[in-house]
């Protein structure tokens, strides 16, 4: 470097405010002079604020609900909520005017208990592979389309077309690019790493109502949450996720009984 260009290099450091130190001491003194790597340079926080699901155990546990341009796990087995999960969310998508998918490996999703949950069915897509591979695929068309939600669900084992950890890697990574909440419902861990937050849901306990000659009714099932991962920040513990089943219609009074409930009205 020549004595010009030196002099030159000079005078942008004292514009930006470093100023040279004594001789035989380093170049910079102020704050050029503690930084040794590029990842200590100040970063711009570029936090968006988490998607809420609706269910408050679920929304404490993540602080404050499902990350954008983050993968997030949802782990249990049969009847431990999380297809719940999955509906409260695109529940909570769909009725905000959002968009959203769901790829429903083996075909679990009800319409109807979809529709009764809250869901906007005129606002969710529904693809229905059958391997895992399969719903990888189709995941990651739905990102690249531009859904702000994706959901998947997994279903029950076995799972058969197992994908490599990389393409776990793809879909968080395409996630990330499109700013888009992406949840995946399993029976077991799947995601790896690629995962920026884990919940588990341990064996539920059910709730049933009924005894004697009367008919035993199931009421509602609750799981212990364990948060097992979260890249955004520390662990938050544990919660309760408590569902309740909806309540059976009533039967109508008979023929015969009717005129004397609308003689008691009267």
């Amino acid at each position: 470097m020549g004595a010009s260009e030196a002099l030159g290099l000079e005078r942008l450091l004292a514009e930006r405010g470093f100023v040279p130190k004594p001789a035989g001491l380093a170049l910079l003194s102020g704050p050029g002079a503690k930084l040794h790597v590029a990842s200590a340079l100040p970063r711009r926080e570029t936090r968006e604020a988490p998607f809420p699901t609706g269910l408050a155990s679920i929304d404490l546990l993540l602080g404050g609900g499902l990350a954008r341009g983050r993968l997030t796990e949802l782990v249990g087995r049969r009847s431990s909520g999380r297809l719940s999960v999955v509906l409260s969310a695109l529940a909570s998508a769909t009725s905000c005017g959002e968009a959203a998918a769901l790829v429903d490996r083996g075909s679990h999703l009800d319409p109807q208990a979809a529709l009764a949950a809250g869901v906007r069915l005129e606002r969710l897509l529904w693809a229905r592979p059958r391997r895992v591979k399969e719903a990888l695929a189709a995941t990651e068309m739905l990102l690249a389309a531009g859904f702000p939600m994706v959901a998947v669900d997994l279903g029950l084992p076995p799972l058969t077309g197992s994908a490599p950890e990389a393409a776990w890697v793809r879909l968080a990574r395409a996630a990330e690019v499109g700013r888009a909440v992406l949840v995946l419902s399993t029976p077991y861990r799947l995601s790896g790493f690629a995962a920026g937050a884990v919940v588990k849901m341990a064996e539920p306990r059910f709730a049933w109502e009924g005894e004697g000659r009367s008919p035993v009714l199931l009421t509602g099932t609750s799981s212990r949450l364990y948060l097992e991962r979260d890249l955004g920040g520390p662990a938050r513990g544990t919660g309760i996720l408590a569902l309740r089943v909806y309540p059976a219609p009533r039967p109508e009074p008979r023929e015969e009984s009717r005129p004397a409930l609308l003689r008691a009205r009267a």
